[in-house]
This record gives structure tokens, C-alpha cells and sequence, in this order.
């Protein structure tokens, strides 16, 4: 399995976020890092992780999906950064 982050922004008033949190909940491995970027686990490719993302996402918005190498470094994100540790 690869390593992925994913982030995004939904433009405008009133997006629901919920159906896409949801979504990204169904990789294999995750981890919400920032407010709108997330770490995830996955056979695919970064354009199919994309494709299935954009699914809950309207015209006006954007997604940014990039495999990792493994090495990283952060400060006060939003998980616990054990896992990140053990995960990436």
C-alpha cells in the first residue's frame, strides 16, 4: 500500500463536508492532519483517489492528491503523530 496526502478546499457558503470526511473514512488507513488535508492508505493511484474524491465535490473546488516517500516531518497536526509515525 502507498501513502497519500489529500487536501482540499470547498469554495463557497454552506458546503457539507460530511459525505467527503465520510469517504475519505474508507481507505484503508487515515489520518485528518489539518483542518482540509488529510493522510490515507491506498492500492490506488493518485489519479483515482482523485477521481473518487471529486465525486463529493462541486465544480468550484479543489483537491490536491500526492503519493508520499515515506519521509516527513510536522508540528502540533491534528492526530496523533504515533500514527503517523507507525503509518507513513
Amino acid at each position: 500500500m502507498y501513502s497519500f496526502i489529500v487536501t482540499y478546499d470547498l469554495n463557497g457558503l454552506g458546503k457539507k463536508y460530511e459525505d467527503l470526511i465520510s469517504e475519505i473514512k474508507t481507505y484503508p488507513k487515515w489520518a485528518h492532519i489539518n483542518e482540509s488535508v488529510w493522510f490515507l492508505k491506498s492500492d490506488k493511484s493518485c489519479k483515482e483517489i482523485r477521481d473518487n474524491l471529486l465525486n463529493y465535490l462541486d465544480e468550484d473546488d479543489s483537491i490536491f492528491v500526492a503519493k508520499l516517500t515515506g519521509a516527513a516531518a510536522w508540528h502540533n497536526v491534528m492526530c496523533k503523530s504515533q500514527y503517523l509515525k507507525d503509518n507513513l
